[in-house]
Parts: structure tokens; C-alpha cells; sequence
């Protein structure tokens, strides 16, 4: 599978840390920064992975920043992305059958590399259920702009 992957300054170690597992279990990932501490402005970097979900060039996106939340919030802006903060894979698994998300958003002050990991795990291996459910993502999706 084709993932992209973004972070901001407070992220981007734990995107690193995913990206290599990733990798580690096949995946392509196109990865669109920050490879340091230094301090960047998170929407930057949620842009160019929603980009890269929204023409197809990958599958799924994953963008981690101190919470999450900015990250999201930023993805939410574009059209037919659905983007989900993530804190344990309850919410992962729901995200992905229920809402067809296809941004994982994840708080590197929020979930340690291992719980990240496991939420990571629960994203990818987790099929939209479609039925009722495709109703609603519709909807979503033709309420963007």
C-alpha cells in the first residue's frame, strides 16, 4: 500500500518511528517532512498530504502533530479526505469501518511509539463496511467544499 506521511516539529520523531514500520511491513511511503525539531506550522504539512490522498498518489495518509488535533482539523478542509485523531485502536477501528477515514491523525504528546503503533496496526488492517454506513460518508463528502 501506498501511505503518505507528515509531521510538524512536535511529531515528527514519532512519524519517523512509523514510517520505518511501515516500511518494515511493505508499504511505500512518501514521506513530506519535517525531519527536525525545528518549528514549522503544522497546516503546511497537513496540505501536502491530503494532496497526495486526494490525486491518488496514496492510499492512505498518516500526519502526526503534538496532539493531533491541528493536523485534522487542517485535513478535514480538504474535499473527501476524512481524518481521525486516534488515541487507542478502539477509535481507529471505527474510524476506518464506520467513517471510510483515510488520514490517521495521531498526538506524539499524547501516545507513546508502541500505542501508536498498535493504533497504526488497527487503521490499515480495518475495511470500511459500507451499507448503512456508505450513506453517511456521502454526505461527508458532498457537504466539503
Amino acid at each position: 500500500m501506498k501511505i503518505a506521511a507528515g509531521a510538524d516539529h512536535a511529531g515528527f520523531e514519532l512519524k519517523a518511528q512509523l514510517a520505518e514500520k511501515l516500511r518494515s511491513l511493505g508499504h511505500e511511503v512518501t514521506d513530506f517532512g519535517v525531519a527536525a525539531a525545528d518549528s514549522v506550522d503544522y497546516p503546511d504539512y497537513a496540505a501536502k498530504v491530503c494532496k497526495a490522498v486526494m490525486a491518488g498518489e496514496t492510499e492512505l495518509g498518516i500526519l502526526v502533530c503534538g496532539t493531533g488535533q491541528g493536523m485534522a482539523m487542517t485535513a478535514n478542509r480538504f474535499r473527501d479526505i476524512r481524518a481521525a485523531v486516534c488515541s487507542e485502536p478502539f477509535s481507529a477501528r471505527m474510524a476506518r469501518a464506520h467513517n471510510n477515514a483515510n488520514v490517521l491523525c495521531l498526538g506524539a504528546r499524547v501516545v507513546g511509539a508502541g500505542l501508536a503503533g498498535e493504533i497504526l496496526d488497527t487503521f490499515l488492517n480495518t475495511a470500511f463496511e459500507g451499507g448503512r454506513h456508505e450513506r453517511r460518508v456521502h454526505k461527508i463528502n458532498s457537504s466539503s467544499a
